[in-house]
């Protein structure tokens, strides 16, 4: 099969590609310059080689001929494309500025659902972002050598409801908590930038709950964390993470356990009950 692989920044792209060429899929990369990582395009000329191209973040259009081009009918996205990007001097082509014209709100949902819907009305499919990545997929329960305390377990209850009410207004995925109290919640940011504020404001001690949407659609803004984030906890002296299991990709996920255990760092997979 033909697959088109639309790539941010970050690992995700880079996985998605050796996975879906393992799988035997002609992959085709068209890549965002202001987000996607230089060295993907090594990545992409090693054998099997896949088409590589670099777009702007405001080539929709382009994006798409070039998607056709190639005979896809498939895509996935992977990697993030700040929604920052959207504020700052971009010129959007035709395509893109009749999707925005659309919107009735800049959210991620909207906007990335808007792009979806062209692609489909053009003949190209978005599917399941982690459909090669299953094993990347964090687990349920204690994921490191150190469990939750109590004191912990109680951030994690209090903070669970108020995460999942911010997830499911499309604010952000990820806030940080304190002796039950509400330190910072991430907006357009990111979550190195969110844990990176809660430790200025709170000081050591934060725990960071990091969730999926009520009804996270995996083809998009699939949670994602990396070593960088656990990098960024030990940075602030945050001691506990949480994410949902089987919904967020751990990526590296072997370095991410072994780089909280050095910390001291906690990381739980919280099993989700809901839709």
């Amino acid at each position: 099969m033909k697959l088109g692989l639309i790539a941010g920044n970050g690992r995700f792209p880079f996985l998605v590609l050796d996975a879906a060429r393992g799988a035997g899929h002609d992959v085709t990369v068209v890549a965002i310059k202001e987000e996607a990582f230089p060295d993907l395009a090594d990545a992409a000329a090693r054998p099997p080689a896949a088409a590589l191209h670099w777009v702007s973040v405001g080539q929709l259009g382009k994006c798409i001929s070039l998607l056709k081009e190639a005979g896809v009918t498939q895509a996935v996205m992977a990697g993030q494309v700040k929604h920052t990007k959207l504020f700052a001097d971009i010129i959007p082509d035709l395509t893109l500025a009749a999707v925005l014209m659309r919107l009735r709100a800049r959210n991620t949902d909207a906007l990335i659902s808007g792009v979806a819907e062209v692609l489909r009305d053009r003949g190209i499919d978005l599917v399941d972002s982690t459909a090669f990545l299953l094993p990347f997929l964090a687990r349920d329960g204690v994921l490191t050598m150190r469990a939750p305390t109590e004191e912990e377990r109680d951030d994690l209850e209090f903070g669970y409801r108020i995460a999942d009410s911010i997830a499911g207004m499309d604010i952000g995925q990820t806030i940080a908590v304190k002796s039950t109290a509400v330190v910072a919640v991430e907006a357009m940011e990111g979550t190195d930038e969110v844990i990176g504020r809660a430790g200025r404001l709170a000081g050591a001690g934060v725990r960071i709950i990091k969730v999926a949407k009520p009804n996270q659609d995996m083809r998009f803004d699939v949670p994602v964390i990396g070593v960088s984030t656990i990098e960024a906890m030990k940075a602030v002296g945050a001691d506990l993470l949480s994410v949902d299991a089987g919904k967020t990709l751990m990526i590296d996920g072997g370095a991410i356990i072994k780089t909280a255990d050095e910390a001291g760092i906690c990381i739980v997979g919280r099993t989700l009950h809901r839709g």
